[in-house]
């Protein structure tokens, strides 16, 4: 406590109601946090199994989880909830599947899963609708609207259409006995609303709730928080409105409104302190947000000195900008000795990363890439993932539905229908009701036939599996589906080469484990490690951090630079035209206090957009951030001096590395 300052004492010490603390960037909210749920076992004397804290990912839970063990030390934490909002969702419906019309061993389908169910719901319409339409559902969900609410408020075409879907793919789930993503917010929700019976056995569990990033919930989180928490709303909210970033996916700023209009003896405490940014960074962070009307009204401060003024630099075009960013990034890191993760490239999209990647290989610089696709959520892992899934556990009805429609083998949407409300009436898994007594009568012959020949091989190769040399079991699995032949019939030759080259490194993988740990193959399908194979932690490697701004957040890095920060890139040409804007200007607020020490902007005075190139403007964010900015490369003639004396900088530490080497 000693070590802490006023407000966060007091954000830790406050118990007499509902509590919301405004944690600005850097102001140490994971250990206010922390802290006070030691206070409360130590101090209070709440017992762990009161006490439940939620957050809106599995990295920061186990963050958290970690750091409240250490500040307890010898004290059990055993029975204490450190989880997220699906986390936690996805237990009540565990224990409580009965009274929403579940089985307790339900599925629940992942974001590739709904795309292939909503495909097959929507056969005629192509990807981008189809997409556009499931995207609709999915925020109709967190905004609690069922079907026929969809139907009532239904705008336009694709929102018609939407509407249309929702009920079909409703009961599909049902029928499947499987929910989505939003289904572990929202059938909890609906279930302590209806159910006063389960909601008072719930809020006898939580003396006092935790919610971090509460700008982040959408309308189906935070009733959830607000139904556990009733009515002595013992809780403690924490969040930034200058840091909501998330809109587009159903994030609702206006809940930190709300709560204050729900709870009119709502105690603030403002933690204004930042640990991280100089005075310099701070002040342009401020400047910028200061454009946004507020809901409260913070400003961060820092005594962490006045630090070095942020650079603004107009680059000639993409190229340009590339090579300007790896130069000055190598040179600053040769000067200040430092490490290679001491560095970050953010940026708006996914699409800017390719030329930095270029730039930094071409020079040798280590990497990692965060914010776009990971290795397993590529198609073709998913795939064959799907299989060994099914090999360890026959009543992994998401793993099933995903292998025996890929490659098609003539089982579609209506068997799999017909054999999900078989499944649902015995409560038994689809491939234990795909042999099940008098099935025959409830799933046409051909169909049931072709399902069982599958269910018959599934269980061939799970006895193969448990006795022979996982590579050998693997190559023969995808012969004898076909996988390579299918990829090459239905995609054009390099998209199937590359996928299939993936599958190859994905199986040379699993066999080499399998030799070197002495596993099998239902042993290794069945490790937590086979989820997280190729998932690189950026914070064990020394290298170079890609990102994007969304996920960037939560991050910090010594210096960062900040790059594209143009009009139409950032903030977004789209999010202007749909009103947006004081969600990009909180992007670029995220992006400028992820610098600890060293800031660095750039944008081009000109850009490639496909065959064209464009003129381009500085954002208007660069002027926002104020007058204490060293800008550079106004004109062409600047531009082409400070490249070459970048080279020339660079050819002279690397003169000197080498006479330091020999």
């Amino acid at each position: 406590m000693n070590k802490l300052n006023p407000a966060q004492r007091e954000a830790i010490r406050y118990l007499d109601g509902p509590l919301l603390v405004l944690a600005g960037a850097g102001s140490g909210k994971t250990r206010v946090i922390t802290q006070k749920i030691a206070y409360l076992i130590e101090e209070c004397g709440v017992s762990p199994h009161k006490i439940a804290a939620i957050t809106f990912t599995n990295k920061a839970a186990k963050e958290m989880q970690e750091r409240t063990s250490k500040l307890l030390k010898d004290r059990s934490t055993e029975g204490l909830t450190v989880c997220t909002f699906h986390a936690l969702g996805a237990k009540m419906l565990r224990q409580e599947a009965r009274h929403v019309g579940l089985k307790p061993s339900f599925s629940i389908l992942d974001a590739s899963d709904t795309a292939a169910l909503f495909q097959e719901l929507i056969k005629d319409a192509d990807k981008g609708r189809v997409r556009l339409i499931q995207n609709r559902i999915s925020l109709w969900k967190n905004a609690l609207v069922d079907p026929e609410e969809a139907g009532r408020i239904a705008a336009d075409d694709i929102e018609n259409q939407a509407a249309r879907v929702y009920g079909d793919y409703e009961r599909t789930l049902r029928a499947y006995q499987a929910v989505d993503f939003d289904d572990l917010i929202r059938l909890p929700a609906q279930l302590l609303d209806a159910n006063e019976e389960v909601a008072h056995r719930w809020r006898s569990r939580i003396w006092h709730l935790l919610v971090d990033e509460c700008q982040d919930t959408n309308r189906c989180q935070y009733r959830l928080m607000r139904l556990l928490t009733e009515p002595r709303a013992s809780f403690t909210a924490v969040g930034d409105d200058d840091q909501s970033i998330y809109g587009w996916r159903g994030a609702d700023i206006e809940n930190l409104r709300q709560l204050r209009d729900d709870y009119p003896n709502l105690h603030v405490v403002k933690l204004e302190q930042n640990y991280r940014s100089t005075t310099r960074i701070l002040a342009a962070a401020n400047a910028v947000i200061a454009h946004n009307p507020k809901i409260f009204e913070k400003k961060l401060w820092s005594d962490r000195g006045h630090g070095e003024a942020i650079q603004a630099v107009a680059c000639r075009d993409g190229e340009h900008e590339a090579e300007w960013v790896v130069s000055k990034l190598m040179a600053h890191r040769f000067e200040h000795r430092g490490k290679w993760a001491d560095y970050a490239i953010l940026y708006r999209g996914n699409y800017q990363a390719k030329a930095f990647e270029q730039q930094l290989r071409a020079h040798k610089v280590p990497y990692v890439l965060s914010g776009g696709q990971s290795f397993f959520d590529r198609a073709e892992i998913k795939d064959l993932t799907s299989y060994l899934r099914l090999l360890a556990n026959g009543d992994d009805d998401p793993a099933f539905i995903r292998a025996v429609t890929t490659p098609k083998r003539g089982i579609g949407g209506t068997t799999l229908e017909a054999l999900g409300k078989a499944a649902g009436r015995r409560h038994q898994s689809l491939f234990a009701a795909a042999f099940a007594p008098g099935v025959e009568n409830e799933v046409p012959a051909k169909q049931l036939a072709a399902v069982r020949e599958f269910c018959d091989f599934i269980n061939r190769m799970e006895w193969r599996a448990g006795r022979e040399p996982a590579g050998q079991v693997l190559a023969d699995l995808l012969r004898a589906i076909g996988y390579e032949s299918w990829l090459f019939e239905t995609l054009d030759p390099r998209e199937a080469e590359t996928k299939w080259s993936n599958v190859r490194d994905f199986v040379g993988w699993l066999s080499q484990k399998g030799e070197e740990e002495n596993k099998n193959l239902l042993e290794l399908s069945q490790t937590v490690a086979l989820i997280t194979m190729l998932d690189k932690n950026a914070g064990e490697q020394d290298a170079v951090q890609l990102a994007t701004l969304h996920a960037a957040k939560g991050l910090e890095f010594r210096h960062v630079f900040l790059v594209g920060v143009e009009e139409g890139i950032l903030p977004h040409r789209e999010s202007v035209d749909n009103g947006n804007l004081e969600e990009e200007r909180r992007l670029m607020y995220v992006g400028i206090t992820r610098a600890q020490m060293s800031l660095f902007v750039t944008w081009c005075e000109k850009r490639k957009q496909g065959k064209e190139i464009l003129p381009r403007e500085p954002s208007r964010f660069i002027p926002e951030m104020g007058d204490d900015l060293k800008t550079a490369g106004r004109n062409k003639e600047a531009v082409s001096e400070d490249k070459e004396a970048g080279r020339a900088k660079l050819a002279r530490f690397k003169e000197m590395l080498a006479a330091k080497n020999s």
